[in-house]
């Protein structure tokens, strides 16, 4: 991994594993995926993502905006405030079809309290976010690119990251 210092304050380079642990602790309550529409305009909704296997996990219907942006232009970014870090996560965003993986995410996604189930190569519940759009929902996933993480406490600092 690559990491460049961003700070203009002198403070330290933060450590990647500051994030991960966060991450690994459950990750944000909610998260912001920007996507581009065809006409190269910005859009950006929310999604309740988590992070698995150093992969972030979204769901989204298949005919919501941010899943036709994907289907057009698979780089997006998904921001998110973690405890004393924000942090935003660029890749590249890819459906999963695999039904193992599938089930084994929405096995997770039911252990946090959404009631999740898998349907094949799909996910169910008898609720979702607006932002989802209507059941069934496909399952993403953003294998990270780069990060940006600035701290919001102490010690503070500003860093890039970049994944190989």
């Amino acid at each position: 991994m690559d990491q460049t210092n961003l700070d203009i304050y002198g403070s330290a380079p933060l450590p990647w594993s500051r994030a991960l642990d966060e991450l690994q602790a459950g990750g944000p309550a909610g998260c912001l995926l920007a996507t581009t529409r065809p006409d190269g305009r910005p859009h950006v909704a929310g999604v309740g993502a988590k992070w698995i296997d150093d992969r972030l996990y979204f769901v989204s219907g298949e005919l919501t905006r941010k899943s036709r942006n994907l289907t057009d232009n698979p780089n997006c970014a998904i921001s998110m405030c973690l405890p004393g870090l924000d942090l935003v996560v660029e890749g590249e965003a890819e459906r999963v079809a695999d039904e193992v993986t599938v089930a084994r995410i929405a096995e997770r996604y039911a252990a946090d309290g959404w009631p999740a189930s898998a349907s094949g190569d799909v996910i169910t519940a008898p609720c979702s976010a607006p932002s989802a759009g209507p059941p069934p929902w496909n399952l993403y996933e953003v294998i990270p690119v780069t990060a940006y993480g600035v701290a919001t406490a102490e010690p503070y600092g500003a860093t890039r990251w970049r994944f190989s």
